[in-house]
Formats: C-alpha cells, structure tokens, sequence
C-alpha cells in the first residue's frame, strides 16, 4: 500500500485490520447462533414428551417391564428422556429367575405391559397415540 493512501486511510480513522476483525466478528456471531439452534433443537427432541410422560403418571398409568428385554426397550425409546417422568416397575430381579413381587401381584407375565388405574394389565408395545387414547394425555 502506498504511504499516500495509508495516511488517507488514517485520517478516515480506519486500518486494514478492522475489515477482519468484523469478518471475524460476524463467523462467530453465526456460529453460536448455529450452534444455539442445535443444541435447542437437540433438547427439544428430547423433552417433548415431558408434560405427555407427566400425564400418564397423574393418570395412575404404568409400565412393567423387564431391563434386558428388547421390546421394552424399544418402548421405553419412544419416550426418549421423558422416560424418567413414566411410573415403570422392573420386574426383574437381577441374579434370580424371579420375577418381582409387585408384578406377581399386578398379574404381568409378558413384557411391556401397561396398566391403566386399576384395569387388568395390557401386554404388548403400545404407541404413543395408543397410550393418548388410553389416558386422554394430549400429545405435544
């Protein structure tokens, strides 16, 4: 750069080094706006089901279930971390081949099963809108 236009740039009160600092400025800006948006994103996905699960608890639903089986596992996926909102009862008892003494009681014998109030044990995965329908709980 010539001195001439150097001075110039001096008298208008600028340098080269602003143009990147505002580039700079800018990327970053977006950046955590992008990542905001993910990360917001990401939390929805995984709470949506918060005030469904909430329901299904004050409607005195429940879920019996045993950790190792798959099906229930994949029950409990539909809810993603709302899960934890959920009354459920394990049924097994690890290192016994008993099964736990309120499922004995509740009459359970395959897995998932759903009791609603005081309703006989409904066996099977059941969809959300299935459970909605059960309960009357809305769905977000």
């Amino acid at each position: 750069m010539s001195e001439e236009r150097r001075k110039r740039q001096e008298e208008r009160g600028g340098s080269t080094g602003d143009g990147r600092s505002k580039k700079i400025l800018i990327y970053g800006g977006i950046l955590i706006l992008l990542a905001g948006a993910f990360i917001g994103g990401r939390y929805y996905r995984n709470h949506k089901y918060d005030s469904f699960a909430k329901c299904l608890a004050t409607k005195q639903a429940r879920m019996y279930g045993l950790y190792w089986c798959p099906h229930c596992i994949e029950q409990k996926e539909m809810f993603g971390e709302a899960f934890h909102y959920v009354p459920y009862v394990e049924c097994a008892i690890k290192g016994s081949s008993e099964m736990a003494p309120a499922c004995k009681i509740a009459g359970v014998k395959l897995f998932p099963s759903w009791q609603f109030g005081e309703d006989p044990p409904k066996e099977g995965v059941l969809s959300l809108e299935a459970l909605s329908d059960k309960t009357g709980c809305s769905l977000p």
